[in-house]
């Protein structure tokens, strides 16, 4: 819990907005701790992260505008409401895009992105879809916002609106994922999963809901901002999903009777490793948050009302590492539990009279694990990882808040290659004032040089 900046009062830290360094550092601990909890996704991160992204986005874009729009107070108000209510949001950032190659106003279908098709007098009219939206359909609201940087022909996609989740003109094609039903013995606690095609079928949004209309400018900062807080808040979950992994991979490795052994001590450090540079990537980014954003060519610059933003460098660094783990973190358990969990018998089999005492011996591989607790180990690591839910898991893992591509972008932008180079140069006792000079001598005709040599060569035959 925190004070709420608007009004005093004690509200859930998932609506906050952070002010702080401390901010940053609770909500990444916060988000670890629960998904400890629920073995996965807590669902409220993206509402959180939306938030804190449009709060900075639409006082910008006032400015921008002279004081002639509204959306910072819009907002304001939208999630006064968010707090004292303790709603759950949803992110709707990623579109459809189409044809990847064009960009949103040179689709064939201009609803290819979410856009604006009129505005009216009491609001706007929007249409397109987005996809791939986690938990839209248990969510209160919809924050949508533009997936990428856009053009001054692009100002129609340049778009942030919150409606109702079962808002009037919204279809969500939801996808359910569910890990296996129990019958007979139940897991200690099941989680649920869902993601949404969010399909706005020329949506009136009246303007009091609408946070940023046209001014492309901000539509890619947005974007850029969204990414960047959920990249934050992945370095909260994804070590959590790594602590829990880790367990797995040692309790797997006990009832397995190989604990041990050098190579299962090698794999716990290598789960181990990944899990904590993530977190302490994600500690960093929010030790040295401030009210400041990257700009290409202006690098870090003031930016919004006073809320604290992650360190960009950071935040990409730790969701890159983590992202690109996922699979490996798959193939560690999968070595270390063998065959077991893919081929592992029907928990109905266990209550059989005729099958029950047969299989608890066949199972056992340490004689101080009661087969009981050996088989419910076996059951979940097969409800997570030899399952349809956990392939969807592990695509999620690897590109819920960008891809790891997007992440190396981003780094590769905003870090200052250059001074490294100068280091180097320095150390190295590299002068550059030869490299100038090499560029101020006129480069021979090497076509000419040529004929004369052919004369020469004919001449002396």
């Amino acid at each position: 819990q925190v004070k709420s900046h608007l009004t005093g009062e004690i509200i859930n830290r998932f609506t906050h907005v952070h002010h702080s360094t401390d901010d940053l550092h609770k909500k990444q601990d916060m988000t670890r701790k629960l998904c400890q909890k629920v073995g996965g996704c807590i669902q409220r991160c993206m509402g959180c992260d939306a938030t804190n992204a449009i709060y900075n986005v639409s006082y910008e874009a006032d400015k921008l505008n002279n004081g002639e729009s509204h959306y910072h107070e819009n907002f304001k108000k939208w999630l006064l409401r968010f707090q004292q209510e303790d709603l759950v949001a949803a992110g709707a950032q990623t579109d459809v895009k189409g044809d990847r190659i064009k960009r949103p106003a040179d689709q064939a279908d201009p609803d290819m992105y979410v856009h604006v098709v009129e505005k009216k007098k009491d609001g706007i009219v929007v249409r397109g879809c987005k996809l791939h939206i986690s938990e839209a359909s248990v969510s209160d609201e919809l924050l949508v916002i533009p997936t990428r940087a856009l053009r001054p022909e692009d100002k129609d996609y340049a778009v942030a609106f919150a409606v109702p989740g079962d808002y009037e003109g919204v279809t969500q094609v939801v996808t359910i994922h569910n890990l296996r039903e129990r019958e007979h013995f139940p897991r200690g606690f099941t989680p649920g999963a869902t993601d949404s095609y969010i399909i706005f079928d020329d949506v009136f949004v009246p303007w009091e809901r609408v946070f940023l209309c046209g001014e492309y400018q901000h539509g890619g900062v947005l974007a850029l901002l969204f990414g960047l807080f959920h990249r934050h808040s992945y370095s909260g979950c994804k070590p959590a999903i790594g602590d829990i992994t880790t367990g797995t991979a040692a309790l797997a490795a006990e009832y397995n009777n190989i604990a041990k052994a050098s190579h299962v001590r090698h794999k716990l450090a290598e789960l181990i490793l990944v899990t904590e540079l993530g977190y302490a990537a994600g500690y960093t980014a929010s030790d040295l948050g401030k009210p400041e954003v990257y700009m290409p060519g202006m690098g870090f610059i003031p930016y919004g009302p006073g809320s604290y933003i992650p360190n960009s460098i950071y935040c990409n660094v730790g969701r890159c590492l983590s992202g690109e783990a996922v699979y490996r973190e798959a193939e560690i358990i999968t070595d270390i539990c063998g065959g077991i969990p893919a081929t592992f018998p029907h928990e109905r089999d266990f209550v059989n009279p005729q099958l029950r005492d047969k299989l608890y011996k066949y199972i056992t591989r340490n004689p101080k694990i009661a087969p009981e607790n050996a088989a419910q180990l076996w059951r979940y690591i097969g409800d997570v990882s030899c399952s349809a839910t956990g392939g969807i898991h592990l695509y999620g893992s690897y590109h819920g808040g960008g891809s790891p591509v997007m992440e190396q972008i981003a780094i590769t932008t905003q870090y200052d290659i250059e001074a490294r180079k100068t280091m180097v140069k320095r150390i190295a006792g590299i002068d550059d004032k030869l490299n100038k000079k090499r560029l101020e001598i006129k480069p021979a005709n090497s076509s000419k040089m040529m004929v004369q040599h052919l004369d020469e060569v004919v001449s002396k035959k």
